[in-house]
């Protein structure tokens, strides 16, 4: 099981949020943390805006984010959310994830200029999708895993339809409820993705679909748990 604390825009711009969570993730078992690049063009409706722009990926903080992780010693990667944050993120990362939203078009049997540059890379890419991929023509790409996942913030177990879930490689997160990724787990499921903060009181952005780090730790260990009894 690969294991990924998605910190994503949950570190509010500060370096030190980030030494923190990076830790906090490798010592609760995680194999890997992830970010998110994105331009003003993507966020500028949004209404915590500029909050969102210190908390982006670009060309001036990778290197300082790519010098944490490997001091810390654990893997980083991003899911860029426009073709040219690719440029400054591949010298640094081994593989990409996609958003839901992105990967829309590859169910539809259609590509974009984002995936198709993500695509040239050659490195591994993990794209979440809500539905099975199984009738896309990439979904026996051997560059391309699929994570199940539900686009709502945050969900709710009653949401979530497992039915299919054979049909991906592993689950990406949005619900409180440990019996959601751990069942993911149990069925089956290579990567998980759990997103992540420091503080469930404070006002992060994305803390409504977050974990702290004692209940990552406490899923991580029943996930484990569970390799042991499923083989």
């Amino acid at each position: 099981m690969f294991i990924v604390a998605e910190i994503g825009v949950n570190w509010d711009g500060d370096f030190e949020h980030v030494r923190i969570m990076i830790e906090n993730a490798k010592k609760s078992g995680c194999d890997a943390v992830k970010f998110q690049a994105f331009d003003e063009k993507l966020v500028r409706e949004h209404e915590e805006f500029s909050r969102l722009l210190k908390c982006t990926i670009t060309a001036d903080n990778v290197e300082q984010v790519n010098d944490l992780a490997k001091e810390i010693g654990i893997e980083w990667f991003c899911t860029p959310m426009y073709k040219e944050a690719v440029d400054f993120l591949d010298p640094f990362v081994k593989r990409y994830k996609i958003r839901e939203m992105d990967g829309r078009v590859l169910l539809q049997n259609k590509m974009s200029p984002l995936i198709e540059r993500v695509i040239e890379t050659g490195k591994e890419i993990i794209i979440s999708a809500q539905q099975s991929p199984k009738n896309s023509t990439y979904y026996q790409s051997p560059q391309i895993k699929w994570l199940y996942c539900v686009p709502k913030y945050p969900s709710e177990i009653s949401d979530h339809d497992f039915t299919h879930i054979k049909d991906f490689d592993g689950f990406s997160n949005h619900c409180p409820h440990y019996l959601v990724p751990l069942s993911a787990a149990i069925l089956g499921s290579k990567i998980l993705e759990i997103h992540v903060t420091i503080d469930k009181i404070k006002n992060f952005v994305d803390n409504a679909v977050s974990y702290d780090f004692n209940e990552l730790a406490e899923l991580i260990k029943l996930v484990r748990l569970s390799e042991k009894i499923i083989k």
